[in-house]
């Protein structure tokens, strides 16, 4: 139950994000021409490819819930993932077209109209703060990427928010390319990581946040378990993993001790963040029929 009810909730947070985000593209580029304001309407070409990825994450996550079918016998979880995938490339995209306009605007300043920005930075912390707030309680790879988009343009708005009161006082038109730069490369910084863990996930990599050895440590310590081996654990969309292993057990006497030491594997396994484990069981002098696999550990 409480399984479906955050599948339900990752895609009630993008459908949110989704309708605020290109609500608010609308609001901006109408607004960047009438205060006549290119960094604006620069934003809401940006806001515009977040809003195209916040959509197509919001389609990848629905359909990640479906069930499982023949041809994707794992359901369609790593669909959320391929949403990440998306999300972090076009985010890399856009901040190279900040960045490049930012260093455009440093080296040929341009005055802006501070009070339009003013208004504009107040309504855009607003709204992209509620989105990306909603957004960072998620728990998928996908909501955490599509959180960084929400908080690159937060700390945009913040920015321009900053300058806008500053230009009030005094005409400095550097100082906001300067920030926006500044703000882009860190936020560049942080997608770069979460693409390569994407990349490790897509690339059936072990997850971080499973301990392997300790893990084996335990099924070793079972009565009966002399050593496993063919393991394998990877992740399906960052937050729901799957396990393999195959475990060597001594002589049985019956099938009450088999009984036994699988009653004891399921009680460890619910310990760990697996959607699905499966584990072989192979008596004293049985082959596990793998060429090349079946090395003790």
């Amino acid at each position: 139950m409480s399984h479906n009810h955050s599948h339900d909730h990752s895609s009630k947070n993008l459908r949110t994000a989704f309708l605020l985000n290109l609500g608010f593209t609308v609001f901006e580029l109408i607004g960047g021409y009438y205060v006549n304001s290119v960094a604006i309407i620069s934003d809401a070409i940006h806001d515009l490819g977040d809003s195209l990825s916040l959509g197509t994450s919001w389609y990848l996550d629905v359909k990640s819930k479906q069930s499982p079918t023949k041809a994707f016998s794992f359901g369609y979880q790593r669909f959320s993932l391929l949403g990440a995938l998306i999300n972090s490339l076009v985010l890399i995209a856009g901040s190279v077209f900040v960045i490049q306009e930012a260093i455009g605007r440093i080296l040929n300043p341009e005055s802006s109209d501070a009070t339009g920005m003013l208004i504009f930075a107040i309504v855009g912390v607003l709204v992209n703060g509620y989105a990306a707030w909603k957004m960072s309680k998620g728990k998928t790879l996908n909501e955490r990427v599509i959180s960084w988009h929400l908080l690159e343009d937060v700390l945009g708005w913040l920015a321009i928010l900053i300058v806008s009161i500053i230009l009030h006082f005094k005409d400095l038109p550097y100082l906001d390319p300067a920030l926006s730069l500044l703000i882009t490369l860190y936020i560049l910084w942080n997608v770069v990581k979460r693409l390569k863990e994407t990349l490790v996930i897509f690339l059936q990599g072990e997850p971080a946040d499973v301990d392997r050895e300790a893990l084996e440590r335990e099924l070793l310590r079972i009565r009966h378990v002399e050593s496993l081996h063919h393991t394998h654990i990877w992740s399906l969309d960052g937050a729901h993993h799957v396990f393999t292993t195959h475990l060597k057990l001594g002589p049985i006497q019956d099938l009450s001790e088999m009984l036994s030491i699988k009653n004891q594997v399921k009680e460890i396994m619910k310990k760990y963040p697996f959607e699905h484990y499966t584990i072989e069981t192979e008596i004293d002098s049985e082959s596990c029929g793998l060429e090349g696999n079946c090395d003790p550990h």
